[in-house]
């Protein structure tokens, strides 16, 4: 490149748009970031809490008289208080206990109540809810938030004191206003409490930095915008979202339904043998493309019998699942849709990260029509699991309302996985500065 270019790079770059600036600065950013030391001698000024991925939440259940169990073997613990019943899943097919766990986690949708809850006589709670002992998968021990735990302990954060987390029942997909569900608004309660506490429990009360990585950035984003304004500005300093799962949709949230997924670790099973449980989860079409984004004339899913747009997803529903789509399309109808279409800013401070640059599932083909098939995919760009088609239109909705857009900020790392972006460290090292400078601002 010629010299001159070099030299008037950056000022070319800033006459960019918002979004494509973003994407193209980041390779710059990686590279400081790859050599930056983690400030530490900046005094915490506050505390955070963490809500973690999808998988990283432990369950523990009560069966009651009401379960009627499909075998002896599944009512064994009936009557026999709490037990854990998700927790990394590694002994489960050693007392041949997966059908009995598949069965005690399923979620049924009462339509009179339009909300999904367990089956008659399973009771269900999320344990050590404030505490950042999260799940963790025996296969992937740096998983579910662990190496940012440890860069934030290096720099002084401790668990109970100034690092809090907040786990959730990870069946259930977060409501928008008017909306039932009985779940989140008894952890919209704890989480309420949670950063009521940590916040005045600091000398001098500090408000809360609020931390969602992926399906918790969702979770995270939902809960800060449901609060009153009020409460907001008094408690929450900044909202830090890492990979959040964004209300539009992506093609990999598509695929686990369809084919399976492999998020829950359950050793000797397959995505394809825990799909029927999968497949009652509220998180599990929570988050489909929408037309808006991903358009109404662009084939998703292919098949010798029809192709399928976004427009059409409740179509797929029902053709994947048969029967009419039974249990699964009147919800989608009646609660996932209306979310699509739904976006309200937070209005507190937001710093958004996600990776960029990663193959990413676009287009699903079966060739042959059978959806128990792994399918061909075609990719795209995003981090490997979101779309950047998603992520931009996300950036654009926040920046939709000017007293939103003044403070938020979007940051694209190239080369950065939805699954590695807390793991690899350079990139946590860049997460880390964000934190901090959240916290000085």
């Amino acid at each position: 490149m010629a010299p001159f270019l070099v030299r008037f790079l950056p000022l070319l770059l800033l006459l960019l748009p918002a979004a494509l600036r973003e994407y193209y600065l980041p390779a710059a950013s990686n590279r400081r970031a790859q050599d930056a030391v983690v400030a530490d001698g900046d005094k915490l000024r506050h505390p955070i809490v963490l809500v973690p991925g999808v998988s990283c939440s432990e369950l523990e259940a009560r069966l009651t008289d009401a379960y009627r169990p499909s075998t002896p073997r599944c009512g064994a613990m009936k009557g026999k208080g709490w037990f854990g019943l998700w927790q990394n899943g590694s002994d489960l097919p050693a007392h041949d206990y997966v059908p009995c766990f598949m069965e005690q986690m399923r979620l049924v949708y009462d339509p009179d109540a339009n909300e999904f809850r367990n089956i008659p006589g399973v009771e269900t709670r999320v344990p050590n809810f404030g505490s950042t002992v999260f799940q963790r998968n025996p296969e992937h021990t740096d998983w579910c938030l662990e190496d940012l735990k440890r860069e934030l302990e290096r720099v002084g954060y401790r668990d109970g004191e100034t690092l809090f987390g907040a786990a959730y029942d990870l069946r259930h997909a977060p409501p928008i206003p008017g909306q039932p569900s009985r779940v989140y608004s008894r952890y919209f309660r704890q989480l309420t409490a949670l950063v009521e506490d940590a916040s005045t429990k600091q000398q001098g009360r500090k408000n809360v930095i609020l931390f969602g990585h992926s399906f918790g950035g969702m979770v995270a984003l939902e809960f800060a915008r449901a609060a009153p304004a009020a409460w907001r500005e008094k408690y929450i300093k900044h909202l830090v979202l890492v990979a959040p799962l964004p209300a539009s949709g992506f093609m990999e949230s598509l695929k686990n339904f369809v084919s399976g997924s492999d998020l829950l670790y359950v050793p000797t099973t397959t995505p394809l043998s825990l799909r029927p449980m999968w497949r009652t989860f509220e998180s599990a079409i929570a988050t489909f493309p929408s037309p808006s984004v991903f358009g109404d004339d662009t084939p998703l899913v292919i098949t010798p019998r029809r192709n399928y747009t976004a427009r059409d997803m409740a179509d797929l529903l029902a053709d994947v699942v048969g029967a009419g789509g039974d249990g699964v399309v009147e919800p989608f109808r009646r609660r996932e849709l209306p979310k699509a279409r739904y976006f309200a800013p937070p209005m507190v401070p937001v710093t958004c990260v996600n990776g960029v640059g990663s193959v990413t599932p676009e287009q699903l083909v079966y060739s042959d029509g059978d959806f128990d098939v792994e399918p061909e995919v075609v990719f795209g760009d995003g981090d490997g699991t979101i779309n950047l088609i998603s992520m931009l239109a996300f950036d654009e909705e926040m920046r939709r309302k000017p007293g939103q857009r003044k403070q938020y900020k979007s940051i694209k790392v190239r080369g950065a996985r939805h699954g590695n972006i807390l793991t690899e460290e350079w990139s946590l090292n860049l997460v880390i500065q964000e934190i901090l400078e959240a916290s000085r601002v």
